[in-house]
């Protein structure tokens, strides 16, 4: 598996995620990662194996295959590529307009696959939320509450485990793997 610790990154985008993929990516690379590109890489390319769902399915699919540990997708909102990328298992799929959501899509929940709207996400932007989403990981300290990674960790676990059809059957109860408190904290000064 190409791991993050190892400076290696899938990316994807379409034709309108294309510019803000551009940006990241050069960034990426002026930073020595080494990117892995499954989506629009022209301006002029008009595939349309390359719309968002496709590519999406695509960066999922490597995902769920264990190719890569996590990705970067582009489009015009994030949100059809990232719905796409979701349809495939073990992905667990986010779509970020912020450095704060980027860290919490990874601290707290352990998403490994980040997705950009180049409609709403400027280029510097999109660069700052790729190394703080890159720099991270599930539990990595971002968070203060007290049991903030087991809390997430069992979230994470019991998605991983979900099955639609063992759901219904159990009249839409879900079967836990285990429990922790529900209760908002305040931030220590």
């Amino acid at each position: 598996m190409k791991m993050v610790k190892d400076k290696q990154i899938l990316v994807g985008a379409d034709f309108a995620g294309f510019p803000l993929k551009e940006a990241v990516v050069a960034h990426l690379k002026e930073k020595g990662w080494t990117v892995t590109d499954v989506g629009v890489r022209s301006p002029e390319d008009d595939d349309t194996d390359l719309m968002f769902h496709r590519v999406g399915l695509r960066v999922g699919a490597m995902i769920a295959e264990g190719e890569f540990e996590r990705a970067l997708l582009f489009c015009g909102t994030g949100m059809g590529i990232h719905i796409a990328a979701s349809k495939c298992p073990h992905v667990h799929a986010g779509v970020v307009e912020s450095v704060p959501a980027a860290l919490r899509a990874i601290t707290g929940n352990g998403v490994n696959v980040l997705s950009m709207g180049a409609f709403y996400v400027a280029p510097q932007m999109g660069c700052d939320i790729a190394d703080a989403y890159l720099g991270a990981e599930l539990g990595s300290g971002y968070e203060w509450w007290h049991n903030f990674y087991e809390f997430h960790k069992l979230a994470i676990d019991e998605l991983e485990a979900f099955d639609y059809e063992e759901y219904k059957k159990n009249g839409f109860k879900l079967k836990h793997l285990g429990d922790y408190p529900l209760k908002l904290e305040k931030k220590p000064e």
